[in-house]
């Protein structure tokens, strides 16, 4: 159900057309159709378990479609030639526990291609985004596990890419520092990044200006959170989520008899 009638006529940064993704026999996606407008925070709304990862994975190339097509940034997933204009955070952290955060970041920098002089200019600002302050000479292994996931956002930030794909970004993060990131989320957006950010908070979900719902493997609606709330005639999101969900387990009943 796509209700996104306000969606930007500028030409989309991902587009996901008719996916399937199967382990083994098992198909996990259902034709999956997405499309990532320019600019704009694009919301993966979902139970734990019902293919928001996978559809993450196939984005950055760490799967491959089964059936149907994978576009991000006009390259045809995997995508290796633009992959240094993507910054993703999966939700595991891939950091080295005896080097200090700075050197993490530096590390990771040089990865993307800065040269040593952008490094250290950007080091410091991507601390101060992520809310780590003065922490660059600290440690990564005597972090708690909120520093650690802020510092991967860091990383993330680090080369300021064209797209963010975060996965469950701020798991583990206090309710300040979730606010905080997600301003500056809204902040990067306006500048005319672009974010996927899958998530099972509702609240989060609110902040995004489109919202892809997604159960069983399928995306049950689409729009900005309010069109979603307003078509499914609730006042709170998680209402509207079960609305669809219970649309979609009826369809899927009908489709069965």
């Amino acid at each position: 159900m796509d209700i996104d009638a306000g969606r930007s006529l500028a030409e989309p940064l991902v587009r996901l057309s008719g996916v399937r993704f199967s382990y083994g026999r098992h198909e996990v996606l259902h034709g999956i159709d997405l499309e990532l407008p320019p600019g704009r925070i694009t919301g993966l709304v979902g139970p734990s378990g019902h293919g928001k990862t996978t559809i993450v994975n196939l984005i950055v190339g760490a799967l491959r479609a089964t059936a149907g097509t994978v576009e991000v940034l006009g390259e045809v997933a995997p995508p290796n030639r633009v992959r240094p204009q993507i910054g993703y955070m999966p939700q595991s952290e891939a950091l080295y526990a005896d080097l200090t955060a700075a050197e993490n970041l530096r590390f990771f920098g040089a990865l993307y291609g800065l040269s040593r002089a952008a490094a250290n200019e950007r080091i410091p600002q991507a601390l101060t985004a992520a809310r780590l302050g003065d922490t660059g000479g600290k440690l990564v292994g005597e972090f708690s596990g909120g520093m650690k996931r802020r510092l991967s956002l860091a990383i993330t930030m680090l080369h300021q890419p064209r797209l963010f794909v975060l996965d469950e970004p701020t798991v583990g993060l206090d309710p300040a520092h979730r606010v905080a990131l997600w301003h500056h989320f809204r902040e990067l957006a306006d500048m005319g990044a672009t974010f996927l950010i899958t998530t099972h908070v509702m609240d989060e979900a609110a902040g995004c200006d489109t919202l892809a719902m997604v159960y069983e493997g399928r995306v049950i609606a689409q729009g900005s959170p309010a069109e979603l709330m307003a078509h499914a005639n609730v006042t709170e999101l998680e209402g509207a989520f079960l609305a669809y969900e219970s649309s979609s387990l009826k369809a899927a009943g009908g489709d069965n008899a």
